[in-house]
């Protein structure tokens, strides 16, 4: 299989995998919508919870071919988020996904030190982004978990990114550490972690990809802008991902893509012991299926490893 280019490719992919998901609160139409079309193509065997009657009534409103799924009725945000934990811990499920619940409740049962999914690794978010008139796919980490990671922080983010580019059959991707600027200085930390990092790929501490930084945004996407400010790198304007400093600038990338240049864009959230279908209420489905496929994608390519 080859490298895939674009997230159209990812539902193909996934097709006739029936992996078993989770559907956390799944009374919301979008959500729904992308849940059905990944059930069409075999991708997944959803199982449905939250209010029984509120979510047969919307699959009457809106003709869905769901009416043959389980629906475990739950009324509460809390109460369904952790029975969608519960479906996983006893291998029922083997991935969840956000429907309409707050994501700090989705998380909370994700996280519960007695009742959760638990790894002792950390937590972080992968977004895949197609943008327009951009040659490749654009791994972007974190725009939504973790808010100032720290160095070691940044080498799991990393790790996840690596599941991530496996999936996408990406080999050897090129990752680069953003940060304002290419200067090392004491005063900004992230261009010092960046040159530790890197240090440490290049002595094949972190295997598996090409690491460099720091770099300003510019520098990695644009060849162009790279060697106009004589920066040579393999990353430099080939990037296949990006390690974003801190929680603000993953997020505003993130919303400055999806509703500036309307890329589209596919989403997980690595380190429990499943991954996590976490979209934006105001995702599409068809980015709620591309997200849904991908994380289908994750679990045949990685199975138990997360």
């Amino acid at each position: 299989m080859g490298k895939i280019d674009r997230l159209s490719e990812l539902p193909k992919k996934a097709e006739g995998l029936r992996k078993n998901l989770a559907v956390v609160k799944a009374e919301d139409p979008v959500v729904l919508k992308a849940v059905e079309r990944a059930k069409n193509s075999e991708i997944i065997v959803p199982i449905l919870i939250g209010s029984k009657q509120k979510i047969n009534e919307l699959i009457e409103k809106y003709n869905l071919n769901l009416k043959d799924c389980e629906i475990l009725d739950v009324f509460s945000e809390a109460e369904a988020a952790r029975t969608g934990v519960k479906l996983v811990i006893e291998n029922k499920a083997e991935f969840i996904m956000k429907g309409h619940i707050r994501t700090g409740d989705l998380m909370k049962a994700v996280l519960d030190k007695n009742f959760g999914l638990r790894t002792g690794r950390t937590l972080s978010m992968v977004s895949v982004f197609e943008i327009p008139n951009f040659e490749r796919l654009l791994m972007i980490s974190d725009a939504g978990m973790i808010i100032l990671p720290t160095l070691e922080q940044k080498i799991e983010i990393i790790n996840n990114i690596l599941f991530v580019s496996k999936a996408l059959r990406i080999e050897n991707p090129k990752i680069a550490l953003i940060s304002a600027v290419e200067a090392i200085s004491d005063k900004m930390p992230s261009t010092m972690e960046a040159a530790v990092i890197s240090k440490m790929n290049e002595r094949n501490q972190i295997k598996g990809c090409i690491v460099d930084g720091p770099f300003a945004l510019d520098n990695v996407i644009s060849l162009e802008a790279a060697k106009h400010k004589g920066i040579d790198s393999p990353v430099a304007g080939k990037a296949d991902a990006l390690v974003m400093p801190n929680i603000e600038a993953g997020n505003v990338l993130y919303k400055a893509l999806t509703f500036f240049v309307n890329a589209k864009s596919a989403t997980t959230i690595l380190g429990a012991k499943c991954p996590i279908v976490l979209t934006s209420r105001s995702d599409s489905d068809e980015t709620k299926l591309y997200s849904i496929a991908l994380n289908a994608l994750l679990l045949n390519e990685t199975g138990d490893d997360f």
